[in-house]
């Protein structure tokens, strides 16, 4: 049996021993154990609704694989490395347990279909978990955000300070960005929640199977209308790994700013000691290691967008074996981006802020000058005039190793006659930050309105995320009664 094939009737010789080893999926496709044998349940059970096989073989099937299911759940099923893959394996397995009958399993479907189904199955399950573990993370940073809407930092534009912000405005734009990220999974998983399975080959089946009752007896909401498209396209896979791939820069842009505000230059955040590591060399290193391996590993993500894309490229109708290519590069990126999540969430939690050092160092590099700007505007100057005023005053200050709230007033009124008493209002910090106040700004209150606005848009997610939970591990369990 070791070399024996599901399609070997028409062949006079055995398979090469390396042709197996080179043509097998068999180390990936035994993630994808479980939903074979629940697909391959839905399967026998509309089969036999239909009166496509006799009640007594549904019974017999049915029994044989969730017997095979247990001894998937305890770990105890050994897998044949020299059947080609897990849908062999398991229908093997069938047969040893009831006989000739487990043949049978197979009626009105194709691999083809099968193993598409059981990859939307895995996929759905995992951006469920991604999309958690993003929700997990955004109320971390909406902690800090809360903790720091009325601590002042500099604000950056190409790494040079532009204008004061706050803390929390900083943390909320990150969190904002996971929050398109989350969106953006749920979108996916529309996609990928719909069942291929009765498309047979490529073309459907001469049976007469009910399609929609499959669908709905694995928790798909329906099943994918073209045949042809339902065994030959991976666009939903694509779906799931661009989503992994944003989610994985946004991350990484994360970490890189933690990075740097580590490093004593900056002095703004320090790394708890559960998530830093030590030098070898150097006893007094702590090092961000979680951060940088986030930021590192993101060309795992990346990468495995390109080769699926490269491996779905001309490719034409309809299944083609390149598409057995498609499920690495996919769980590479679930399962890294999920470590990723999970570890960030655990580092952010425990972050501490220097919210001094932040304060600080807004004192220098003029941060307040397009604030002097809007003042001057606001008594009548033309805006482009007053940004030349403005910038002929940095300009002295600079020369004389002063900030622009060390001039007095008869200085600046020097620069223009428009400036009054009321300038040193207009360029405190606090005043630049709170001032700020168009929607979606970095004053307090536009904070406390993100972090609302965020908070209702993670708990409609999470509410979605649990029907959708409930919906699947109903009809497992209607499956298995």
């Amino acid at each position: 049996m070791a070399n024996k094939a599901l399609w070997s009737g028409r062949f006079e010789k055995e398979m090469d021993e390396d042709v197996l080893a080179f043509t097998s999926s068999m180390d990936v496709d035994s993630r994808l154990a479980f939903y074979d044998v629940m697909g391959s349940i839905a399967h026998v059970k509309m089969l036999g609704e239909r009166g496509i096989l006799p009640q007594d073989d549904v019974t017999l099937i049915t029994d044989g694989l969730k017997t095979i299911l247990q001894e998937i759940l305890d770990e105890r099923m050994e897998l044949e490395k020299s059947v080609e893959d897990i849908h062999t394996n398991i229908e093997t397995r069938l047969t040893e347990i009831i006989g000739q009958s487990g043949g049978k399993l197979h009626t009105g479907r194709s691999r083809n279909d099968q193993v598409a189904t059981d990859f939307r199955m895995y996929l759905r399950d995992r951006v469920l978990e991604i999309v958690k573990n993003v929700n997990d993370l955004q109320r971390a940073l909406m902690a800090i955000a809360e903790r720091g809407k009325n601590s002042i930092m500099p604000g950056y534009t190409h790494m040079q300070h532009a204008q004061p912000v706050s803390l929390g405005f900083h943390m909320m734009a990150h969190t904002f960005r996971l929050d398109r990220d989350g969106d953006r999974f749920m979108e996916a998983f529309k996609r990928i929640n719909m069942c291929p399975l009765g498309s047979a080959a490529l073309a459907g089946t001469t049976y007469p199977i009910d399609r929609r009752l499959t669908s709905d007896m694995l928790g798909f909401n329906s099943p994918t209308p073209n045949a042809m498209d339902s065994v030959s396209d991976r666009d939903f896979v694509l779906d799931v790994i661009y989503c992994c791939s944003t989610v994985a820069l946004h991350l990484s842009s994360l970490c890189e700013e933690l990075i740097i505000w580590s490093s004593p230059e900056f002095g703004f955040v320090e790394m708890d000691d559960t998530y830093s590591t030590g030098s070898s060399i150097m006893p007094q290193k702590k090092n961000p290691d979680i951060a940088e391996l986030v930021r590192g590993r993101t060309g795992r993500v990346t990468g495995s967008l390109i080769q699926l894309m490269t491996i779905v490229k001309s490719l034409p109708m309809a299944y083609n074996r390149d598409l057995q290519e498609d499920k690495e590069p996919a769980m590479r990126a679930v399962e890294t981006v999920l470590s990723y999540l999970i570890m960030s969430e655990r580092m952010v939690s425990t972050l501490k802020f220097n919210t001094d050092r932040m304060r600080a160092m807004t004192e220098i590099g003029f941060i307040n000058a397009t604030d002097l700007a809007d003042y001057l505007v606001m008594k009548g100057a033309p805006f482009r005039k007053a940004h030349e005023v403005v910038a002929g005053m940095v300009k002295a200050c600079i020369e004389s190793k002063r900030n622009l709230t060390d001039m007095t007033l008869e200085e600046m009124r020097s620069y223009s006659e428009l400036i009054e008493e009321d300038v040193f209002e207009a360029i405190d910090l606090d005043n630049c930050v709170r001032r700020r106040c168009s929607y979606g700004g970095t004053s307090p209150r536009c904070v406390e309105i993100q972090i609302t606005e965020c908070i209702d848009t993670v708990i409609r997610r999470e509410s979605l995320i649990e029907d959708a939970k409930k919906k699947i591990e109903s009809s497992w369990e209607r499956l298995l009664a």
